[in-house]
């Protein structure tokens, strides 16, 4: 018999700010959509505007506020501000931690792995990460650099363990051109895998994060759409 069909990845764009992107986002067929709200971030906004921008969302696509290292309290009010929306936890919350921002199970939410680049990163036991946050919806996968995001570096996949009991979100540095190794290098080690990117579907030149391309935008879907299409060759 022949395995079945592996699920298809889904898609999060993340770090938008205006409306624009938000509907070219949903155009491309994107699952989910990620708003920033770390005030440090050059991609920040309020749960306010994260609000208005989800209003825009049409059914099944999810809105995602990142968080880093913020007090439960504000974590829960701009979750149940933002309708839908799920946690996604960037700094150095703990199990623990996780769950009182979130409800306790009032609100799902993920948790970012912050992976070192280059050979450190076979040092990263990603197999017990998992385990200690075992109530998250997903575990994303994060370059580690200064300061909270990946910064647009990918950290070496081929270093991941070949078999994670957990969804996992590939995030850090990816692009049109490279999503598609990422999905096939981690796509049958984990129950299923998710992709999330930022910086690689920006407008080119300084000053610009936090804005779109929408061309970018439909290329990277292509992209991880062609990826899943091999699997199935």
């Amino acid at each position: 018999m022949s395995a079945p069909p592996l699920p298809r990845t889904r898609i999060k764009i993340c770090g938008l700010t205006r409306e624009a992107d938000v509907d070219a986002a949903i155009e491309a067929g994107a699952d989910a959509i990620g708003f920033v709200l770390y005030p440090k971030s050059p991609r920040a906004v309020t749960a306010d505007r994260a609000a208005a921008l989800a209003s825009r969302l049409p059914p099944f696509i999810t809105p995602v506020l990142l968080f880093v290292n913020e007090d439960a309290p504000k974590v829960i009010a701009s979750l149940a501000q933002v309708k839908g929306s799920i946690a996604q936890f960037h700094g150095e919350e703990t199990p623990q931690q996780c769950e009182e921002a979130t409800g306790p199970g009032r609100f799902r939410y993920m948790r970012a792995a912050r992976i070192p680049l280059g050979d450190a990163g076979a040092g990263f036991d990603l197999v017990k990460y998992a385990s200690d946050y075992s109530h998250a919806q997903a575990i994303l996968l994060d370059a580690h650099v200064d300061g909270y995001g990946g910064g647009g570096k990918a950290f070496d996949w081929s270093l991941l363990p070949p078999a994670v009991d957990a969804h996992l979100v590939l995030s850090g540095g990816l692009t049109p051109a490279n999503v598609g190794d990422g999905i096939r290098i981690l796509r049958t080690c984990c129950k299923t895998l998710s992709v999330d990117v930022s910086s690689g579907v920006e407008i080119d030149g300084p000053g610009n994060k936090g804005l779109k391309d929408a061309g970018k935008i439909r290329q990277f879907v292509a992209a991880v759409r062609a990826a899943d299409a091999s699997f199935s060759s």
